[in-house]
């Protein structure tokens, strides 16, 4: 049977990079996508499906040691992206999920970050990874990759699950949030999506492959494999991202159970 896929309301992968330590506070600049509110502010507006199956993390002293840190970050004067790190949730509940691509940290300057791996308001310059996932995209289904909009909000509202492992990450330093609480958040959120209904999980590079354990084995997920798509992995062996033909694979899968293909371009 179809899944619903356009209910619900939700950032990205960057680069791979080494972690960096925090930076010093900064004062505030002119950015839409600084974080402003608490972090458990953010819990009461999450879908139904969501709150229910993430209560347990999300009430432990995990999530509240992550939030006190956060916050007090925050409170200091760091510039932390996104506006809203539950962003994918909101866009993609959980009934939607068909597909889950799995990012790793947040991108880390003004006005990129919104809550969806890999993905970057339409008028912001384009990352060099997601101009290759908009290559290998038109290698497979035509157009042309510059007429592609660098916001993915239309794939999770399809379906499609663009999950960081990272939440939150501050001005000019990548991975300055890992390790402080939101990989265990995030390890449920995967779990949670592998626990239920066959879907297909896209896993580029090493970071998002070391989450395969995850997937029960007696589960019909469909799981591909692929380098990064960064410009430093793509087309390097033993997997590259380009020429990978997972995003056709996934509607030929979907299609296969008669469930409706995505919209990716």
């Amino acid at each position: 049977m179809t899944r619903q896929k356009e209910l619900g309301f939700g950032d990205t992968a960057s680069e791979p990079v080494a972690t960096a330590p925090a930076p010093s506070p900064a004062p505030a600049t002119a950015s839409g996508n600084l974080l402003t509110r608490p972090l458990a502010s953010f819990i009461p507006d999450l879908p139904a499906d969501w709150a229910e199956a993430l209560a347990p993390v999300l009430h432990s002293d995990v999530f509240a040691s992550l939030a006190a840190y956060v916050d007090e970050r925050v409170a200091s004067g760091a510039r932390v992206y996104p506006a809203d790190p539950f962003h994918a949730l909101r866009l993609t509940p959980l009934s939607t999920v068909q597909v889950l691509i799995l990012g790793q940290d947040p991108y880390h300057g003004p006005d990129q970050a919104q809550g969806l791996a890999f993905s970057v308001p339409t008028a912001a310059k384009r990352p060099p990874s997601l101009r290759n996932i908009f290559n290998e995209v038109a290698a497979e289904f035509g157009g042309t990759p510059a007429s592609f909009d660098n916001d993915l909000t239309r794939w999770a509202k399809q379906g499609v699950l663009l999950l960081n492992t990272v939440l939150t990450v501050e001005d000019g330093a990548p991975a300055s949030h890992a390790k402080r609480g939101w990989e265990r958040i995030t390890d449920a959120i995967f779990e949670t999506v592998a626990k239920r209904a066959p879907t297909a999980f896209l896993l580029w590079g090493a970071h998002a492959q070391s989450k395969r354990a995850l997937i029960p084995a007696d589960r019909h997920h469909l799981v591909l494999t692929a380098n990064h798509p960064s410009p430093l992995s793509a087309r390097r062996p033993p997997e590259p991202f380009l020429g990978c033909g997972h995003f056709s694979r996934v509607d030929a899968w979907l299609t296969s159970r008669d469930e409706s293909p995505i919209a990716w371009r």
